[in-house]
């Protein structure tokens, strides 16, 4: 596929646009169902399509990028053409810092680099234990659930936020995940609201909707700043990644290991250290990918595997033969291929950032289009991974579509649920860990059988559930 910086500028064919309703084009198919509007999208036009949304003179147009190619090109090979410029981006970098999801330029860099030593893939395999002790209490828990049934989409989220609030602060996991738990739908809804609306009034101005969400920001700012001051000057690691006791390798003893305080002592002669403002960019960005990705994950996976008790069981049975009784650890990951499979295709059908937006800063050639400079950009894993060239049977659940050879048949972005290039998720491999630690013990523990059998999703700032999934819980025997 051609491409490039200002190759073939305002040439090529014209791109095809979806027809919305006159004045106001696709605005209400995108409020309703943008996930589905995308879809209709591509198979109506194909690979690349303008979409415009909104009346005259208040009208947002999208440049729709739905192939594996074009993708790569966004997101990897002409990434320089493309920036988090826009407005949805702004809203994030406003309410939830300017980490290493919204941050660009040098101050990305620098953050990268600081950062990058703390999540190798030795020392977050030494977090295993703590995901392993969160689900431990989850599994405990459903003993009691009522008729059996427990809604796994609040059930992984509530693991997941434990499981990263424990990693990123240790022993003050208590005082943390109920104020993350109460803010943050606050603040995401806020976020959401202002990032899709074409026009908004100044934060501080004191309308209800403010006013909510600042009170919400002021409470989680105010427990991250406490728990920062008091790691500040405490044990920690140096620039290199290595904790205090010299290992490569989180510590088991509780001292001073927590990704908080790792963070706080991270530094370089070139970059220097992050001051406090930094470290809370920092962790709520953490907190909010950490934990809102992951969930999605381990909930569809888990509504899949219900929907299919023959996956479900060949799934238990490779668990139950390479564990034993025995609590999962990272080396593990290696050791579950059909269990990774699983949560791959689950990832494929469900990914956790449906929709990835750029802003196009010069006009770059696409296929046989030109996206010109200053276009709204998004490509969307939700399409991508149900393009009928790359995917038969695009909406059946098939974990095979992931053995080594039908993965490496595929080009490289036919699947990318942590996005690609130089800003790929960080932290891929700890979800990756994560979800297949729970996976296991969840697996191991409970037979599933699906009592919603039908999910409505939106396209939050994550792929979220719109309703209850539902699942009836059984012990397994023996």
């Amino acid at each position: 596929m051609a491409g490039g910086a200002d190759a073939g500028a305002g040439a090529g064919a014209e791109v095809p646009e979806l027809v919305g309703v006159p004045l106001l084009g696709s605005l209400f198919d995108l409020k309703s169902d943008s996930l589905g509007t995308y879809l209709r999208a591509q198979h109506r036009h194909g690979d690349l399509v303008r979409v415009t949304a909104g009346p005259p003179g208040m009208r947002a147009e999208l440049y729709c990028v739905f192939s594996p190619e074009g993708a790569q090109q966004v997101l990897a090979s002409d990434s320089v053409n493309f920036r988090k410029d826009n407005a949805f981006y702004q809203e994030v970098r406003d309410s939830f810092g300017n980490g290493l999801l919204t941050s660009q330029d040098e101050d990305y860099l620098r953050q990268r680099r600081l950062v990058q030593p703390l999540f190798t893939r030795r020392r977050v395999d030494g977090y295993a234990g703590a995901v392993a002790a969160e689900t431990a209490s989850v599994i405990a828990a459903w003993e009691e659930a009522l008729d059996g049934v427990v809604d796994v989409s609040d059930e992984m989220t509530h693991l997941a936020l434990r499981a990263v609030a424990r990693i990123l602060f240790g022993t003050d996991v208590e005082a943390t995940a109920d104020v993350v738990a109460r803010c943050f739908p606050v603040i995401t809804d806020y976020v959401l609201r202002r990032g899709y609306s074409p026009a908004n009034i100044p934060r501080h101005w004191p309308t209800p909707g403010n006013r909510r969400a600042a009170a919400a920001m002021d409470e989680l700012y105010g427990v991250c700043d406490k728990i920062i001051a008091e790691r500040r000057g405490g044990p920690g690691a140096d620039a290199t990644g290595q904790d205090a006791t010299g290992q490569d390798g989180a510590r088991q003893d509780g001292g001073g290991d927590d990704l908080l305080t790792l963070l706080a002592a991270a530094r370089s002669s070139d970059d220097g250290e992050f001051d406090a403002a930094e470290l809370r960019d920092q962790v709520l960005i953490f907190l909010l990918a950490g934990h809102e990705t992951t969930a999605t994950s381990l909930c569809f996976a888990l509504h899949l595997l219900a929907r299919h008790p023959e996956e479900q069981d060949r799934a238990r049975e490779e668990i139950s033969r390479v564990l034993g009784d025995r609590t999962p650890e990272a080396a593990d990951l290696d050791r579950l291929p059909y269990l990774t499979r699983v949560l791959k295709e689950a990832m494929r059908l469900y990914p956790a950032a449906p929709v990835i937006g750029r802003k196009a800063v010069v006009d770059t050639t696409i296929g046989e289009h030109t996206v010109p400079a200053g276009a709204d950009v998004i490509v969307a894993p939700w399409v991508t991974h149900r393009h009928p060239e790359h995917w038969p049977d695009p909406d059946r659940f098939d974990p095979e579509r992931f053995t080594p050879e039908a993965e490496a048949a595929r080009p490289r972005y036919a699947w990318f649920p942590f996005g690609g290039g130089p800003r790929a998720c960080i932290g891929q491999h700890f979800s990756m860990l994560e979800s297949v630690v729970v996976l296991a013990m969840i697996l191991r523990a409970y037979e599933f059988e699906a009592v919603d059998t039908e999910i409505p999703v939106g396209a939050g700032i994550t792929l979220r559930a719109d309703g209850p999934v539902r699942c009836r819980v059984r012990r397994v025997a023996g």
